[in-house]
């Protein structure tokens, strides 16, 4: 909930449950990420290299964390995820993210 009011180019991290994941063809191998917690929603900007180097566990997983540099573009906040890491839960939940679309 407080992205919007950071500096860009500031180190964050975000955690939530995976909502969204798109890979446009024409974004050059890119993938957009949304993910939703308590606060609301974030998104993120995954770089090809770096899905590349992630995938799995950005395919797979229903709750990530990423860090990265907040990015302001046009008065839209997100992060440019550096990296990503799964956030395991004791219970499987069972939720079904709206993927590349």
């Amino acid at each position: 909930a407080d992205l919007p009011f950071g500096r860009p180019d500031t180190t964050v991290t975000i955690a939530g449950l995976v909502i969204c994941r798109q890979r446009p063809g024409s974004a050059k191998g890119h993938v957009f990420i949304s993910m939703e917690d308590e606060t609301g929603i974030s998104n993120a900007f995954v770089p090809g290299p770096t899905f590349h180097q992630y995938r799995l566990v950005i395919t797979q997983e229903a709750f990530l964390k990423i860090t990265g540099r907040l990015q302001v573009q046009h008065g839209v906040t997100s992060i440019y995820t550096e990296r990503v890491e799964a956030l395991p839960f004791a219970t499987e939940v069972k939720r079904q993210s709206h993927d590349f679309h």
